[in-house]
């Protein structure tokens, strides 16, 4: 009887102990390289799935997800100032935006004068978002002091093309009220170009651009060029700016036009613990030929945390520290 006691109790305390390892298998599989517990899903909020952050960010959920096991997806949305917002309500983890964008949000400027987001910091920069002052031979547009008095279209009411114009005509001098201002969409501005309602439009991109592009088709393109000491005192006035240029072949353009940008970059909520972070930046910038998108090749360790504006995550600050990687 007593032996018979002995092994049950026996396969009791056998079957207890499978059970314990079971659920400390279950615990550990939730937790980061650091020990600490790490989220179950996280969603990268994009833009239109016509532009770039939304592919980008289905390969980045893909890396994610393969390096780090969280389930991560990446969701369409109205880009960069919704994105900001809607990180700020807590609707999402990890965001695209302009860096130009990340630090009106900071900072409660601009269209988020009465809507200011204290809970987001960068992981890194990305790519060029470049300024373009488009125009076209026929106008007679050469600089930008010619955009006096002309009809210019300035983005999309709201949009961060309208900063951008602003901040542009500024270092010359001038204002929205030197030019007859137009409120429209790129497509729009492009159209508005060809068929002559408008002579030029401040477009804030990647190139080449679709717009623009399609409007090179059939007219002669120029891109006004930005002056090397107006590009100096713009970057130093406005940090999230970097000198930039649309190359040579662009648009049909004979010869390289300098101008700056911003710059496309990936956020996250601040409260996303040091190891999350860090594990999901390791993932990204050590998988990058993973990375389908085109815009994928402009995605480089060493430059990413250049004129990033606002302040680096902890855990994105430790992987860059680990490379060597300092803002330049």
């Amino acid at each position: 009887m007593k032996k018979k006691k002995f092994l049950l109790s026996t396969v009791f305390l056998l079957l207890m102990s499978m059970i314990l390892s079971a659920c400390s298998s279950k615990e550990d599989s939730k937790e980061g390289t650091g020990g600490e517990e790490k989220p179950e899903f996280i969603s990268i909020l994009t833009g239109g799935t016509g532009g770039t952050y939304y592919p980008l960010g289905g390969s980045f959920a893909k890396i994610i997800k393969d390096e780090t096991g969280i389930e991560t997806n990446a969701e369409t949305s109205g880009a960069s100032a919704e994105n900001m917002t809607t990180l700020k309500n807590g609707d999402g983890e990890i965001a695209f935006t302009q860096t130009d964008i990340a630090t009106y949000a900071k900072e409660g400027k601009l269209m988020f004068k009465d809507n200011k987001v204290s809970n987001v910091k960068a992981i890194a920069t990305l790519y060029p978002e470049t300024i373009q002052i488009v125009t076209t031979q026929k106008t007679g547009i050469k600089s930008i002091e010619d955009l006096k008095g002309k009809k210019v279209s300035v983005g999309s009411p709201g949009s961060g093309t309208v900063a951008n114009a602003e901040q542009i005509l500024e270092m010359y001098g001038l204002t929205f009220n030197d030019i007859k201002k137009q409120d429209l969409s790129f497509d729009e501005s492009a159209e508005g170009i060809q068929d002559g309602t408008i002579d030029a439009a401040f477009v804030t991109a990647g190139t080449p651009t679709g717009a623009v592009e399609s409007l090179s088709a059939t007219e002669n393109v120029v891109i006004v060029p930005i002056a090397q000491d107006k590009i100096d005192k713009l970057i130093e006035q406005y940090p999230y700016y970097v000198k930039d240029e649309v190359p040579a072949g662009t648009y049909k353009l004979n010869e390289a036009v300098p101008t700056v940008a911003v710059q496309a970059m990936l956020v996250a909520r601040s409260d996303l613990s040091e190891t999350v972070v860090y594990d999901i930046t390791k993932a990204i910038f050590e998988n990058l030929d993973k990375v389908t998108h085109a815009k994928g090749k402009l995605i480089k360790a060493e430059n990413a945390l250049n004129g990033v504006g606002i302040e680096v995550h902890p855990g994105a600050k430790k992987y860059f520290s680990e490379k060597g990687v300092k803002a330049q």
